[in-house]
């Protein structure tokens, strides 16, 4: 069978039948090892077990790096047992989606809000964005479903808004407004909400946001706006709005003028905003993008966003 090999023994303990071998390169494993000249508790071999990633496996030797220290070479006879292991979600991936949502408020400065329980109404007087004008509808509201809805409808009825709700796919929230008659708010995909870490991006953004023109900053308590002008006018050519809250910043209205695309531009207005959110201490990026805008996903994703959650919008027919 592939990756298992045949024992052999040292002293009364067998050796070498594992799951194991050149195709695990890359994967968190766990590895049971001899310790070679040391004697264990019951008077046989010692015996040691590693938890790590394994980057090497070739001419006689395995190769691990946990996740703190240097790399250790195992010689492949000295391995007892071992297999493949899940890796860990990282601290971020645990985050609630409801959590990273809120955090997301910050992006809009003017941004009006009203807990309904755990859910949030949000409206604000200059954003057209849908986060900014609809309920963030994660979670108990705390009322009957009549209730919260009667206080949906009459909140956005109040300001002369189309009642819209955000809500997670085939959750009991999605369902109270399904129920009601509501339907997608438009025909766009549902919109995924990615994260990744500062470092990897900032690593991954390095070198990519090549321009010649200057990203220019500027800061107004949590939140950043950055935009390049090309030549002598005042006319942003590309620009992006950042927000920072807890360890996180965020990144909305990444755009870049069609006559000005593929000269790296929008990757230099992150990269700057970026940098801006690592000096308050960010250690988690995050940013939305439509499900089926596959040139942005797939940039992210060089970029290390992975996808956190999905959600979707409904409104009133």
């Amino acid at each position: 069978m592939p990756g298992v090999q045949e024992p052999h023994h040292v002293g009364d303990v067998g050796v070498g039948q594992h799951r194991l071998g050149p195709h695990v390169v890359g994967q968190r494993v766990v590895v049971r090892r001899v310790v070679r000249g040391e004697t264990g508790p019951t008077g046989g071999p010692a015996l040691t077990d590693l938890l790590g990633t394994c980057v090497a496996w070739g001419d006689g030797v395995c190769v691990v790096q946990p996740a703190a220290g240097a790399p250790v070479r195992i010689e492949i006879g000295d391995i007892v047992s071992g297999k493949p292991v899940p890796q860990r979600p990282s601290v971020r991936d645990r985050v609630p989606a409801r959590d990273a949502q809120v955090l997301g408020l910050a992006l809009f400065a003017d941004l009006e809000t009203e807990p309904l329980g755990d859910w949030v109404l949000r409206r604000s007087p200059t954003a057209t964005a849908r986060r900014a004008n609809s309920v963030l509808a994660f979670g108990a509201s705390g009322l009957s479903g009549d209730e919260a809805y009667a206080r949906v409808v009459g909140f956005y009825d109040g300001v002369d808004q189309r009642p819209i709700a955000a809500v997670l796919p085939d959750s009991a929230e999605c369902s109270l407004f399904e129920d009601r008659g509501w339907v997608p708010e438009s025909t766009d995909a549902d919109t995924v909400f990615q994260v990744t870490s500062v470092s990897l991006a900032a690593r991954a953004l390095r070198g990519a946001a090549v321009t010649d023109l200057e990203v220019r900053l500027a800061e107004s308590g949590d939140q950043a706006i950055a935009h390049v002008v090309d030549g002598d006018g005042d006319v942003p050519v590309a620009g992006g709005v950042a927000a920072f809250g807890r360890d996180w910043v965020g990144f909305r209205s990444i755009e870049v003028s069609p006559d000005h695309r593929r000269r790296g531009l929008g990757l230099a207005v992150m990269g700057a905003l970026l940098d801006w959110g690592a000096q308050r201490g960010a250690t988690t990026a995050y940013l939305q993008v439509l499900g089926d805008n596959e040139p942005a996903l797939a940039l992210y994703e060089r970029l290390g966003f992975r996808e956190h959650h999905r959600y979707r919008y409904l409104a009133r027919a």
